[in-house]
C-alpha cells in the first residue's frame, strides 16, 4: 500500500551527514555539485541508466547495495531542493517516477516493493551549494519476486554484498516496457 512520510529533524541523520561531507569535500575541491557531476557521467557513459528524460535520470549508481537500488536525480541542473523545481520540472518528475517505478514493477511481474526517499539541501541558513537534490530507491528483491535480500550478519557489520552489478541491473530494468504489467 502506498504510503508517504515527511520527516524534519534537528540533526542530520547519519547517511545524509555522510552525503553531506562528501558533497562539500567534492564542491569544495571542482567548484562543482557532485551529483551533479555523477549524472553527466552517467549520460556520457550510459551503463546504469534506467530511464531518463529532459530534466531527470534513473540509475542503478555504481555503489548501490541493494541489487535493484535506484536513484532519481535530476539531469542538467543545479537543484538543492524539491521545493526549487520549475513546474516542467516537476512535470518532468512525474513522468520519470512513473516510468522508472513501472519498470520495478515489471522487473518480476508483481508489485515491487520499496522504499523511496528524498535527499536535499538542509534548510539550516547555512551556505549549502554543494548539496544536489536527489531520491534514493531501495527495493528489497533479490532474483525473483520470492527472493528478498536481508541486511544480516556481515553485510550489517562490516560489507555489503551484492548478487549482480549495478550495469546489468539497470540494464535489466532499463529494457522493461513502461506499460505497467496486467495482473
Amino acid at each position: 500500500h502506498p504510503h508517504g512520510q515527511i520527516w524534519a529533524s534537528s540533526a542530520m541523520p547519519t547517511l545524509v551527514s555522510k552525503e553531506d561531507s562528501n558533497q562539500k569535500t567534492y564542491f569544495e575541491k571542482h567548484n562543482s555539485p557532485m551529483l551533479l557531476d555523477y549524472a553527466k557521467r552517467e549520460l556520457d557513459t550510459e551503463q546504469r541508466i534506467i530511464a531518463s528524460n529532459e530534466d531527470w535520470l534513473a540509475v542503478v549508481p555504481y555503489w548501490a547495495t541493494w541489487p535493484y537500488e535506484g536513484m532519481i536525480l535530476p539531469a542538467k541542473r543545479h537543484i538543492q531542493r524539491i521545493t526549487d523545481l520549475s513546474a516542467a520540472e516537476q512535470a518532468n518528475l512525474s513522468d520519470i517516477l512513473k516510468r522508472t517505478l513501472t519498470k520495478f514493477d515489471n522487473l518480476f511481474e508483481v508489485s515491487f516493493p520499496y522504499s523511496m526517499g528524498w535527499h536535499g539541501a538542509p534548510f539550516n541558513g547555512e551556505d549549502n551549494s554543494h548539496w544536489q537534490l536527489h531520491a534514493h530507491i531501495f527495493p528489497p528483491l533479490l532474483r525473483s519476486a520470492t527472493v528478498k535480500k536481508f541486511m544480516v550478519g556481515y553485510e550489517m557489520m562490516a560489507e555489503s554484498q551484492r548478487d549482480i552489478t549495478a550495469e546489468r541491473a539497470a540494464e535489466q530494468l532499463a529494457s522493461l516496457s513502461e506499460v505497467h504489467y496486467k495482473q
